[in-house]
């Protein structure tokens, strides 16, 4: 069987990475003149915040899912392994455009962070060493360098060994103990920004008085779960364009397991977020819930995109991947990649647009448009590097476990 080694971009999907980065584009330059310049600019800034933080963390789930395989020495990923290098590396892009909108959420201050002003407010003033805005734009500056420098090194160990193949068993031993000492730094430095404080900095913070001990791993798990459905979808499409002829449904069947688990995962972390501070029925707490949810009172604005999302991020996924077959159908997992990604996103937007602006705010086509440059942003990414190196990498020690795993 000829195996084909290097991706060549289709002229149909570079056309499409484009037209989508343009709309993007076009939809922020109408967005700033339409909300940007109004007396309620937080319409403007709020979607570029749930966009761009929502996809990035997306995205940058790649080499989480990397270095977490690589650190319990997991081979079965490795057929794959170099889409998922190739998905990280749409950190820079994205990360970059992050960086620009967090430091003007700071410094042009559109009323999106309510602590920038803490006078008179003895909460905010309370939590002043930690949210000012110094140390807001440094350890965004840190967090992103973070994961830009490390997972470049990741992906550099990665393809060492494409043409210097190790010479004994012994060198295969200290690529593999390299490989999992910079896999676990990375994970060190995951730990410490999207598993704590980014969430806490760049998401929870907008609702400055309130806060939940469960939202960094809330957010994890929501992006996590997104980011192996991107993991998927490029997969499949790369599976139907005829490469990567050593992953097949049993790799895929994995793939399944992993959005099927997540999904419960965040769903267990939905759940138990709300059902505490229900049950403890603190005002500083129950705040949260006040525009998202039906109350003895009121509707909340956002009660049903809240509830839809967890529709959508839980049932969906629950009831159709329970099933084996499911998770071996290249059709279905598409689809469900789709179903996740797109619920997640409406999940972000909850998170966001319920915090900034208590009345509900009805999406456009400025959302779906800004959501859509990114979406152009990834797949233009992702289809360069695809075609820098081997789509399988070669004389990894692990890729002949990877290459007969079975499920």
């Amino acid at each position: 069987m000829a195996i084909k080694e290097f991706f060549e971009i289709p002229k149909r999907y570079r056309t499409w990475s484009l037209a989508l980065m343009g709309i993007g584009v076009l939809s922020v330059i109408i967005g700033f003149f339409l909300y940007g310049n109004s007396e309620h600019p937080q319409r403007f800034w709020a979607a570029l915040l749930q966009n761009s933080v929502y996809f990035l963390l997306v995205v940058n789930a790649s080499m989480f899912f990397l270095c977490a395989t690589t650190l319990a020495w997991g081979s079965w990923q490795l057929t794959f392994g170099r889409v998922t290098q190739a998905i990280s590396t749409a950190v820079i892009p994205i990360g970059i455009i992050t960086a620009i909108i967090l430091i003007c959420l700071v410094t042009v201050d559109p009323h999106i962070y309510h602590w920038l002003h803490p006078d008179g407010d003895k909460i905010l003033e309370g939590k002043a060493g930690f949210l000012n805005k110094g140390f807001f734009i440094v350890w965004t500056a840190l967090t992103l360098i973070g994961w830009i420098v490390l997972g470049a090194k990741m992906r550099k160990l990665n393809s060492e060994l494409d043409n210097n193949p190790p010479a004994s068993n012994e060198s295969a031993k200290k690529w593999l103990f390299k490989n999992t000492v910079w896999a676990a730094v990375f994970i060190v430095w995951f730990a410490l920004t999207v598993m704590s404080t980014v969430p806490w900095l760049w998401l929870m913070s907008i609702d400055a008085h309130w806060y939940s001990t469960m939202y960094s791993w809330y957010t994890f798990a929501s992006t996590f779960v997104a980011g192996i459905a991107v993991i998927a979808l490029f997969v499949v499409y790369l599976k139907n364009q005829n490469y990567l002829e050593y992953t097949n449904e049993e790799h895929l069947h994995d793939l399944g397991k992993f959005m099927f688990a997540f999904s419960i995962f965040w769903t267990y972390l939905w759940f138990s977020q709300y059902m505490l501070i229900w049950y403890a029925n603190i005002p500083e707490e129950t705040v949260y819930f006040r525009s998202r949810i039906v109350t003895d009172h009121e509707t909340g604005a956002y009660s049903g995109v809240f509830w839809f999302s967890f529709v959508i991020n839980f049932l969906a996924p629950f009831l159709i991947l329970m099933r084996r077959g499911s998770k071996r159908n290249y059709t279905t997992i598409a689809m469900m990649a789709i179903v996740i990604l797109v619920g997640h996103w409406f999940d972000f937007y909850q998170m966001v647009f319920a915090s900034v602006m208590k009345d509900h705010v009805t999406l456009n086509l400025f959302d779906f448009g800004v959501a859509a440059g990114f979406v152009g942003l990834i797949m233009f990414a992702v289809g360069n590097a695809l075609t820098k190196k081997p789509l399988v990498a070669k004389n990894h020690p692990l890729m002949k476990e990877s290459i007969i795993h079975h499920t």
